[in-house]
């Protein structure tokens, strides 16, 4: 089970700190990742750990804005998100995968993210 939260209401260029609760599989094995969808647009991925936290993957578009890391103590996979710009508003999922270039293998409910001013 997967449960993102930290969504919210923030102005450009401010930050916010998302955590997707892992419940029922091993953070050793699967990849978790964030995706996000906004109103009319695809679905982009944004970032993925790799299984046991060795790698991290991510997107042109929040490269150097966005960091996903590991709370060993809560079993959660964080996004902190730095520089937010008004394209960054959308619904953030956390999903579970096999490997970060692989399909996601299910995903729970998201937070909203607003950047407006």
């Amino acid at each position: 089970q997967l449960q993102a939260s930290g969504g919210g209401l923030v102005q450009p260029g401010g930050s916010l700190r998302l955590s997707c609760a892992v419940s029922g599989l091993s953070l050793d094995y699967h990849a978790i990742g964030w995706f996000r969808q906004a109103p009319g647009k695809e679905r982009e991925g944004v970032a993925c750990m790799s299984s046991g936290a060795a790698s991290t993957d991510y997107a042109d578009s929040v490269r150097g804005r966005f960091i996903v890391s590991r709370d060993y103590a809560k079993n959660t996979i964080d996004l902190q998100m730095n520089g937010l710009k008004s394209e960054d508003t959308a619904v953030y999922y956390c999903a579970a995968y096999a490997s970060c270039n692989g399909p996601p293998l299910g995903w729970g409910q998201g937070t909203l993210v607003t950047v407006s001013s």
